[in-house]
């Protein structure tokens, strides 16, 4: 055994896949440790907030402030005002007045706003250009304006008289230490189309996801191995009508047929359990085809006829004499089989037949999510693709693991 393991560790493949896998894992284990929570709650009102940290406004104005007076805080202040669309439209502008733009750079914001406060003018009336164009400039004007004023007035609520009076101001040098403002969020991924912790909810996702994939390579190969292990030994008509079914479920598209039974089956009876026996009842086809033919290229060994003739019973000479055999091939099944089925999962919640939307998340039910608000045309790429990422990363992982101990079991691949 320790033989046996020292061999499969120095495959540098499986070292690679089971280090990614373990990883993930332990992600999964300690990542809720410092955030922990319902990974369904919406903190958010608004959908697809952008990955950053967010802080309360109404918080940071009650916190002491700092007097600071960074270089370049104007051009930054301003720069951040400027769209790409304003920038071109004012280059618009100064070009339709007659003002030489060539060689002036669209992100150079300090030559960009010293060009348009020495030629905008909002009296005059460009050739061509129409009243909604004209009134987009004075507002873009006012908006520049106001971010060039000194101060900002903070109004307090109404008095007793029912008038609004002023609490105090704040500068543009006034700033305030983030560590010191009372509610502060971190946001890695931002938030989803229901204003939820992506990352919060990947991290839920993920694990749900494998053991969905778990169980259903257990089910799968446990059904495929058993009778793999009794159609190969046993024979004859046994094997007939193993392999009839076998035919059946082969010729039948599996993933068809997993629609099938999880469209019959209902929303509110979807599970990650049920899902995960699904995939595995409509999966097992190809492990029983292979055990089998293991299985039968051993039967007629020396030691199993030893076996037979000393007469130990058929599930003695299974177990003891035939399945240590074949146990690193069933292993390598299983592993395909667990890939298979997260793969199977992300496939069935895309198309809205997987788990109840209302219980855990899963890898397949963020992608639905993502897809159904239209993450992928809106530019919330945080929505969709670390759920992309986390998928073909477990399925590399498991993969690599698989190719390793393919190549430490099976002699035609050895160096």
């Amino acid at each position: 055994m320790k033989n046996t393991l020292r061999q499969v560790f120095h495959s540098s493949k499986f070292v690679v896949g089971f280090v990614i896998f373990v990883a993930i894992l332990l992600t999964m284990f300690i990542y809720p440790l410092f955030n922990p929570g319902n990974p369904l709650e919406m903190i958010g009102v608004g959908t697809f907030a952008r990955p950053g940290t967010y802080f309360s406004l109404y918080d940071a104005v009650k916190t002491p402030t700092e007097t600071l007076r960074l270089a370049n805080a104007d051009d930054k202040r301003l720069g951040k005002q400027l769209s790409d669309e304003d920038r071109v439209a004012i280059v618009a502008w100064l070009s339709a007045v007659n003002v030489n733009v060539e060689g002036l750079d669209i992100n150079d914001t300090e030559a960009l706003l010293e060009q348009w406060r020495a030629n905008y003018d909002p009296s005059v009336k460009p050739k061509g250009m129409t009243q909604a164009k004209r009134n987009y400039y004075k507002r873009l004007d006012a908006a520049l304006k106001e971010v060039d004023a000194a101060d900002t007035l903070i109004i307090a609520d109404k008095n007793e008289e029912g008038q609004l009076e002023q609490q105090g101001t704040i500068t543009k040098t006034d700033y305030v230490n983030v560590g010191q403002v009372a509610n502060v969020k971190t946001l890695p991924l931002g938030t989803d189309n229901f204003g939820r912790d992506v990352l919060k909810e990947l991290v839920s996702a993920a694990g749900t996801s494998i053991v969905i994939g778990l169980l259903a390579g257990l089910v799968a190969t446990l059904i495929g191995l058993t009778l793999g292990l009794l159609s190969g030994y046993v024979g004859g008509i046994c094997d007939d009508i193993i392999m009839f079914f076998t035919n059946i479920f082969t010729v039948i598209p599996g993933f068809v047929l997993l629609i099938l039974i999880s469209y019959s089956i209902g929303q509110e009876q979807r599970g990650a359990a049920v899902v995960a026996l699904v995939i595995g009842l409509t999966s097992w086809t190809w492990t029983c085809r292979s055990v089998r033919s293991q299985v039968i290229s051993l039967r007629n060994r020396d030691h199993v006829n030893l076996s037979k003739l000393s007469g130990h019973s058929l599930v003695r000479i299974i177990l003891t004499d035939i399945l240590p055999y074949i146990a690193s091939y069933v292993v390598m099944a299983f592993i395909l089989q667990v890939s298979s089925g997260i793969l199977a999962e992300a496939q069935l919640s895309l198309l809205g037949l997987g788990p109840k939307t209302t219980e855990v998340p899963t890898l397949g039910l963020m992608m639905n999510w993502a897809m159904l608000y239209s993450a992928h045309t809106n530019g919330s790429w945080w929505a969709y693709f670390p759920v992309i990422l986390t998928i073909t990363l477990i399925s590399f992982s498991l993969n690599l693991m698989n190719t390793g101990l393919d190549q430490v079991f099976n002699p035609t691949l050895r160096d």
